[in-house]
């Protein structure tokens, strides 16, 4: 690189003169409960480490919070990051730590936290013109650090800091090593002040930014803005993976957490299988909703790591029809993750570092210091506004918000134990097989739910078994062999198969306000909301793969932290949507 705002040797001292002085840090986050750092131009991560280990050494205090987000084109493998951050053997060990979680080569947002620490990251992964204005946080300081703006000018294009301005709290500090004049131009015409200061090394200046005062909010329609006040406890409705899920991102973040369920223990419906399958579905078009299924799976990938119950594997995906060939086709012509992610097979596609689960493992471990209370029910008239308290109940949510218009789908598995242990293997073509130790597990039905049981049924059974002889795994004759079991539970699904989180709105207020929908008006209002109501629920049959993105995206929520997913993401999984989407069809 022959760029002079690049530098080899004193790359770090770099981040910490320019950035985190620049910045005012670590003076701006004493007695903070947050803190939140936007980035143009994540690179190798060196500015996130300078700050991280800022932090580490000032942290305010053991609950405390660093959110870094940042926004890079063209992230580096994971290779190339390690031998560029090699050269500052001083912060090795979070180097390390980043590498190991490196962020995959995907678009769209990424989030790996650090429990430990108190730190999160958020990338965003794309056309900056794009990700940057799909992006939802407000940031105390901000690093505008998009390499030199003669190499890479649509980092530093005027029609950003607009966007910038709009994502800054009251008394936002940036900084940057450029003083080009179209940069210190375009930035007082968004509203910043701009001054010159002291450079570092051949750069004999640089730019120090403020804002005095934070933009107003826009109406908040899809009802994603945060409660007041954060609270220091939470309660969930459901002891499922979702609800599991949850209560491990809360008690991370330091909250108690109290879990309710009608059940006798954890995992009693749904989720209760022995076994369960995260993989990804994948989409040939770049929509909204194939990038949140996307993120999503990344997602559960992080969250899982390492933990009880998990294990690493790969799919092999069989098209189960011809349009399911043809989206395959499509898919690998340009694919949305890496090689080490999917590759084409003989007869479909490899899906590497997918995961089989053991739920019963799993759950008990993602509850752990958890207040559980088990065989209650909780009704909405026992709401406390100041306690959040998350709907995370399955088809139950249905009975709870009769007007979400929930759909049960019955849904059975088979499974048996065989004498042999057997390394973890997994076939998939509209049903799947799955080998782990001695334990075999093929299914499943998506069947219409008449309401009662669940129950079991032969017919599913023989369509399971049916599934088994089409899926042919190596273990088919050694489990047909063996005694056969049969589970079944209900999944929850939605009418756009997108799921529900987020905070729930007043349906009957909503309608209201929002009636001038139905004639084709936009109305600029917030969403009435049900005070302290949230939900995370019409999973389907992914429900491990939602479960710890949902848990990402209300922690943002509840907290007020950055969030983990673009704004068009959360309106899309919004509960809000359903009554806007019904006034537009005249409902």
């Amino acid at each position: 690189m022959d760029d002079i705002y690049f530098s080899r040797q004193s790359g770090l001292e770099e981040t910490r003169l320019v950035f985190l002085k620049g910045c005012g840090l670590p003076e701006r986050w004493k007695g903070r409960g947050s803190f939140t750092v936007g980035e143009l131009g994540f690179g190798t991560g060196l500015n996130f480490l300078g700050t991280w280990q800022l932090w580490r050494g000032t942290r305010p205090t053991p609950k405390a919070w660093l959110h870094f987000i940042s926004f890079e084109g063209f992230p580096l493998d994971r290779e190339d990051a390690a031998r560029a951050l090699s050269a500052w053997p001083e912060i090795s060990e979070l180097s390390d730590k980043l590498i190991e979680r490196w962020p995959e080569r995907a678009l769209g947002v990424q989030r790996i936290v650090w429990p430990e620490e108190g730190v999160t990251l958020t990338l965003h992964t794309g056309d900056i013109s794009e990700t940057l204005p799909a992006s939802r946080f407000a940031a105390d300081a901000w690093f505008l650090d998009g390499f030199s703006p003669a190499k890479n000018p649509q980092m530093w294009d005027k029609s950003l800091w607009p966007m910038v301005q709009q994502r800054c709290t009251d008394g936002v500090s940036l900084s940057t090593f450029t003083v080009a004049g179209f940069v210190r131009r375009g930035l007082a015409d968004a509203g910043f002040d701009v001054a010159k200061v002291e450079g570092f090394g051949r750069k004999r200046e640089r730019l120090e930014v403020r804002l005095n005062e934070a933009p107003q909010p826009a109406p908040d329609v899809y009802g994603l803005r945060s409660p007041d006040d954060r609270p220091n406890r939470v309660r969930i409705i459901g002891a499922g993976i979702a609800g599991a899920c949850l209560a491990r991102t809360f008690l991370d973040r330091g909250l108690e957490v109290e879990m309710i369920d009608a059940a006798s223990g954890p995992a009693k419906h749904a989720s209760g299988n022995p076994l369960a399958l995260v993989m990804p579905r994948l989409d040939a078009g770049d929509t909204v909703q194939a990038r949140l299924l996307i993120d999503a799976y990344l997602r559960a990938r992080q969250f899982y790591a390492g933990r009880p119950g998990v294990t690493e594997t790969n799919v092999l995906q069989r098209p189960k029809d011809e349009r399911e060939a043809a989206r395959i086709a499509k898919v690998l012509a340009d694919p949305p993750l890496g090689l080490e992610n999917l590759e084409a097979a003989v007869s479909g596609q490899l899906h590497k570092q997918a995961l089989i689960l053991e739920p019963e493992k799993l759950i008990a471990h993602l509850l752990e210091g958890a207040e559980t209370r088990f065989g209650e029910k909780l009704h909405l008239s026992d709401l406390n506004p100041e306690v959040p308290t998350i709907i995370a109940a399955g088809q139950g949510a249905q009975d709870l918000l009769p007007w979400l218009g929930l759909t049960g789908r019955l849904g059975q598995v088979e499974f048996a134990d065989v004498a042999v242990d057997a390394p973890p293997s997994a076939i998939a073509s509209g049903h799947y097989a799955l080998a782990l130790g001695q334990t075999r597990l093929w299914g499943a039905t998506f069947e219409a739910w008449d309401g009662t049981g669940p129950d079991l049924s032969e017919a599913a059974r023989a369509t399971n078994m049916a599934a088994l002889e089409e899926l042919d795994p190596y273990w088919r004759q050694a489990a047909k062999a063996a005694e056969l079991q049969s589970r079944a539970g209900v999944r929850a699904t939605t009418p756009d198969r997108l799921p529900l989180i987020g905070a729930v709105p007043d349906e009957a207020a909503a309608r209201e306000i929002f009636d001038g929908v139905k004639h084709g008006q936009a109305i600029e209002a917030d969403a009435p909301l049900v005070g302290g109501l949230f939900m995370a629920g019409g999973f389907g049959s992914r429900g491990f793969t939602w479960g710890p993105w949902a848990g990402e995206i209300l922690a943002g929520q509840i907290l007020e932290e950055p969030a983990p997913a673009t704004e068009p993401a959360l309106e899309a999984v919004s509960p809000m949507r359903l009554i806007l989407r019904a006034l537009k069809r005249g409902g």
